[in-house]
């Protein structure tokens, strides 16, 4: 589709699915990666993505000024995280869903215990570098090396050209880079 997203914002609030899914397609990966710089699980982004774009379509209609859309989508997005984290400290539910999932996942693996717990330590010191960069490189690295998205979607994700984005990509890993050696330092 050609249309901006305002257009499909305006069809969108009008109850057109295929407009809102063209919007999902567009921002989806974007989300996520905003989701997993502050959940730091792939598992939880994903089922805050899901939350967030069911509450997205459900209050679609309250955007008032579709051209801040995904402003917007990542202000509920926010929300719908600190919802979450509320119901799961009051339900005490993320620490066993964590337990079993981490006991799952070494049963599931054939990687020994202190392998395993090497390569989560490691996922943990780059996540902890990565979401001290500041936004604008953090997002984009994000988008490219946790979400896999190639330079054309993150361009029109970010809004940006290809040249900037592969110079803030750039200077993002050496960045990340230098604040890794600096700890092993």
């Amino acid at each position: 589709m050609d249309e901006t997203d305002e257009v499909l914002v305006r069809r969108a609030q009008q109850r057109d699915r295929a407009a809102f899914e063209e919007l999902v397609r567009r921002t989806a990966r974007l989300l996520f990666s905003r989701l997993f710089l502050d959940t730091g699980s792939v598992h939880k982004a994903e089922d805050l993505v899901q939350e967030t774009l069911l509450v997205a379509w459900r209050s679609i209609g309250q955007v008032t000024d579709p051209a801040g859309f995904r402003p917007w989508l990542m202000t509920l997005a926010k929300t719908v995280t600190i919802d979450a984290n509320r119901h799961d400290t009051r339900k005490k539910r993320f620490a066993i869903r964590s337990n079993l999932e981490s006991a799952r996942e070494v049963s599931d693996r054939s990687i020994g215990p202190v392998l395993q717990a090497e390569q989560e330590e490691s996922r943990r010191q780059v996540l902890e570098h990565l979401r001290a960069l500041p936004e604008e490189y953090r997002l984009p690295l994000t988008l490219r090396y946790i979400g896999g998205a190639d330079y054309q979607t993150i361009s029109r994700q970010l809004g940006l050209s290809n040249g900037s984005l592969r110079g803030l990509l750039n200077r993002g890993m050496a960045r990340l880079r230098e604040q890794m050696q600096e700890r092993h330092v």
